[in-house]
């Protein structure tokens, strides 16, 4: 990795969620399967006139009538399942159970193998937090006891890129965004949203991709990995 002259080491490292922490693509599709199953089982009607794929392409038309839903998937996956219940007379009131069984099979992640040792490897050195656009919830996936403080858009009511939600996430922490590095994997909403809001940003790259050099953002480093991302931290600020 290029290197610059040794700083102090951050006050803060900051972290993406899903496909940064843990792959998230293979959790949603199986999460959609468990609920559509509990659909079958608990909302018949429902599970007879829809599929996962109608249901998801019910989702999108709805976002496209409705874009402020794209802040809070979850929100935007509970709009569609009642429109989806009022369209076959089915008990609105059974909705809410579907969404929490939904949300535990969404939280059923797991953490890369380097994540766990990385974020013990951090801990003691700097304050640790997370900002994410998506539902992930800390405490469920039990991983809430590595984090000082976390911010998500759902809640919070504005997403990656805006540097508001970058500026939330240091004020929970007590730091300036010059005192903080920020990780994650996406270049748009993670790097270059960091960069802009005044933070340093790392670009975890598990996939060896060269997108960047496309999209003409420029990380402070790239990792590849917990273990790359601590081996610069050490080089960078000793």
């Amino acid at each position: 990795m290029t290197t610059t002259p040794r700083r102090p080491w951050p006050r803060a490292v900051l972290f993406d969620l899903d496909d940064t922490l843990w792959p998230i693509a293979p959790v949603i599709l199986q999460a959609e399967q468990i609920l559509f199953a509990w659909l079958a089982a608990n909302a018949p009607r429902v599970a007879e006139r829809f599929t996962i794929d109608s249901l998801r392409q019910a989702r999108l038309e709805l976002l496209a009538q409705r874009p402020e839903l794209q802040l809070d998937l979850g929100a935007l996956r509970r709009v569609g399942l009642e429109a989806a219940f009022e369209q076959v007379g089915e008990d609105l009131s059974k909705v809410e159970l579907a969404m929490t069984e939904f949300f535990a099979a969404r939280n059923a992640v797991v953490p890369y193998d380097d994540v766990l040792p990385g974020l013990s490897g951090l801990k003691g050195r700097v304050l640790i937090g997370s900002i994410t656009n998506g539902n992930a919830d800390l405490q469920t996936i039990g991983l809430a006891h590595h984090f000082d403080a976390s911010v998500a858009a759902p809640r919070f009511g504005r997403a990656k890129p805006d540097p508001a939600i970058f500026h939330a996430g240091c004020a929970a922490l007590g730091v300036a965004p010059h005192e903080a590095v920020y990780v994650g994997d996406d270049l748009i909403l993670d790097v270059q949203g960091a960069q802009r809001a005044g933070l340093r940003a790392v670009w975890m790259n598990r996939t060896a991709s060269r997108r960047h050099l496309e999209e003409g953002v420029q990380p402070d480093a790239i990792a590849a990995n917990f273990d790359e991302l601590l081996a610069w931290l050490r080089q960078e600020h000793g």
